[in-house]
């Protein structure tokens, strides 16, 4: 698995992800959402520089241009809640893509001990598409595996593509060893070092669901 961490280089995603950690902005829900949704259009666009494109020929008014299109047809997911607005940002680029949707949530036992329940998914066939599966924090990985395995079952991806706004090492430790194929690509907009006993990020950002939508019953 090849990993990219964006936030390696100075851009103008570093801004987007600072205001997200910051929890006198986060007061502000509609910004937090729209600042998720602006870190999955700049990793849109970074996705497409690795598409393949062809030729296709468009008639203007005054005549023919050549233009290059990428020609594989794309499957964008996300699991719900707290992927929905990164998903938004990402279908705002790729807006001719199919969606597919996995509903997962951690199960809490004893000692702050989770297993990884999943409840819902839809998706259209992913057979020799590029799939994209958004979700916002990568902390333990098991969550978005457990996705990915679930939406692969509709047919093996050219090439599948994880964006995360923020990732623990221990994440993408996670996911490097059980997909290590070359087929897919990990996108993060930032790598933080640590997790608690209940495996959230630190530094992190807080409950990325909550902070955009609300609290949780």
């Amino acid at each position: 698995m090849k990993v990219v961490n964006l936030g390696e280089s100075n851009s103008v995603l570093n801004h987007f992800i600072a205001q997200m950690r910051d929890r006198s902005i986060q007061k502000d829900s509609m910004r937090f959402r729209r600042n998720l949704e602006r870190v999955g259009e700049v990793f849109a666009y970074e996705i497409s520089k690795t598409l393949e494109y062809e030729p296709v020929n468009v008639e203007t008014p005054l005549g023919i241009a050549e233009c290059q299109l990428h020609r594989k047809p794309i499957v964008l997911s996300t699991i719900l809640r707290a992927g929905l607005p990164l998903h938004q940002g990402l279908l705002n680029y790729f807006d001719n893509a199919e969606n597919a949707f996995v509903a997962a949530f951690r199960k809490y036992g004893k000692d702050n001990k989770f297993k990884i329940q999943l409840e819902y998914a839809t998706s259209a066939s992913t057979e020799g598409k590029v799939l994209v599966i958004a979700d916002t924090m990568l902390a333990t990985g098991a969550s978005l595996l457990l996705a990915y395995q679930k939406l692969i079952e509709n047919g093996e991806p050219e090439h599948t593509h994880i964006v995360c706004a923020i990732a623990s090492a221990e994440g993408v430790e996670y996911l490097s060893r059980n997909l290590p194929h070359k087929k897919v690509t990990l996108w993060v907009g930032a790598i933080d070092e640590e997790l608690t006993n209940k495996s959230y990020i630190i530094p992190g950002l807080g409950d990325a669901g909550d902070l955009a939508y609300g609290d949780k019953l």
